[in-house]
């Protein structure tokens, strides 16, 4: 009977649906699907319920990194290993940062102290984090705890983490499984510093016979996605499982990558021979370089 009236997709973002209502004359507003056919009805009585939802946040503790919306609901809890990012909560909450090899062993830990006996398949999910976190023990990460609870999960599940272990790194090369684009972003985080923001990403590969090959399409894939979150830097760390040596490539600012010392591999691509850690070895160096860029950040 009305056609000239507000409405909203199921998967229309909450700020953006707000943000229309309040600005319509409407107090009522259909939830039309794809197909054209009623979804819902959402009135502006609804934007001033509170939201049920609480979140825990578990291998990181910056809001750049958590899933979006995540500064719109409480955040009650913190699971850790990772450096700590500024982060502020309104009330005191449980924060568990530990700086163990894997935020698995802090999961693993979490069952200890509370005396409950971790389930088969849970214990077999948990030494897959520790196995592929700490390169199955070897990475300069690695602490006498990550050893332990591997062990102790090891019993529970009868599986020796070496089998796991070959099984886990032989699943297939991401070079080779993944585009360009989806390589830079499965395994990115983003951080700030001083107003700048930056990414690091990380792969693992068992060896680096098929970098040569794909290194061009993922210098374009990296400085697009520099570029398209506007960022000082992005940086992706493709790491040799074997040799425990990595290759960096890094896309951005030019007065940045002068900055980098190690041994140049190509342009934008550096060599770094012993360096497995994003956490422990990569961002501690990033951020030593990013200190001696001056000027504004990039609008």
């Amino acid at each position: 009977m009305v056609e000239g009236f507000t409405s909203f997709t199921p998967d229309t973002p909450l700020e953006i649906a707000r943000e229309r209502a309040a600005n319509s004359a409407s107090f009522v507003f259909p939830i039309i699907g794809e197909d054209g056919t009623l979804a819902g009805v959402l009135s502006k009585s609804d934007f001033i319920k509170p939201i049920p939802r609480k979140l825990i946040l578990v291998d990181h503790n910056e809001l750049s990194q958590a899933v979006t919306g995540a500064d719109k609901v409480p955040i009650v809890e913190i699971l850790d290993h990772h450096r700590i990012g500024g982060f502020a909560s309104e009330t005191p909450i449980h924060f568990w940062n530990n700086p163990v090899g894997s935020t698995s062993t802090i999961v693993g830990l979490c069952y200890e102290q509370m005396g409950v006996s971790v389930p088969q398949d849970m214990a077999g999910l948990l030494m897959a984090g520790i196995i592929s976190d700490t390169l199955n023990l070897s990475s300069p990460t690695t602490t006498q705890v990550d050893e332990r609870i591997l062990a102790h999960l090891s019993d529970i599940t009868r599986v020796d983490p070496f089998e796991l272990a070959e099984e886990i790194f032989s699943v297939g090369s991401p070079l080779l499984t993944m585009p360009a684009d989806r390589v830079i972003t499965s395994d990115c985080k983003e951080y700030e510093e001083n107003g700048r923001r930056f990414t690091v990403s990380q792969i693992e590969e068992l060896n680096f016979s098929h970098f040569e090959e794909k290194q061009g399409a993922l210098l374009e894939a990296l400085a697009g996605h520099q570029r398209g979150l506007q960022l000082l830097f992005a940086a992706l760390l493709v790491t040799d499982v074997n040799t425990q040596n990595s290759l960096l490539l890094v896309c951005g600012a030019p007065e940045f990558l002068a900055r980098i010392t190690f041994p140049s591999h190509r342009p934008h691509v550096w060599e770094l021979n012993g360096v497995v850690s994003r956490k422990k070895q990569l961002l501690p160096f990033l951020l030593q370089c990013l200190s001696g860029v001056a000027g504004p950040p990039p609008p």
